[in-house]
């Protein structure tokens, strides 16, 4: 979801090459999910990378805090988690092996994750 990221460029895509799937934190959701399964099943997607970076907003964010502030503003409570998560690398671990066992994502077996450093410009790969 972060504008400061040009993914394409990042991994020398041209317009065409990749489908790009964007939410806060880089979460393998419900509708990522169904938007893969969808992208492998209709439009011929086979591989699978999922990138992340330092100093997203998502972490250290405390779920209940921004969910009692958007209650109190609005009177009414998300149904909805922020999804907010205490280690960025750890996090997406667990996403790529969510991925992996998923059995409509063929691909997320072998799916890879990256973390990008907005200060270096680097790439470091996370595994499972």
């Amino acid at each position: 979801m972060d504008r400061r990221l040009d993914l394409m460029s990042l991994f020398g895509l041209e317009a065409g090459q990749a489908y790009i799937i964007r939410n806060a934190g880089g979460l393998v959701t419900d509708d990522v999910r169904r938007s893969l399964a969808i992208a492998q099943r209709l439009l011929g997607v086979e591989e699978i990378v999922l990138v992340r970076h330092t100093g997203c907003g998502m972490l250290g964010l405390a779920d209940d805090v921004l969910l009692d502030g958007l209650e109190q503003e609005t009177g009414a409570r998300p149904t909805w988690r922020p999804g907010g998560f205490p280690d960025l690398e750890a996090q997406l671990g667990r996403c790529l092996r969510a991925l992996a066992q998923d059995p409509h994502i063929p691909a997320g077996v072998a799916a890879r994750g990256f973390v990008y450093d907005l200060a270096t410009g680097q790439l470091h790969e996370v595994h499972r």
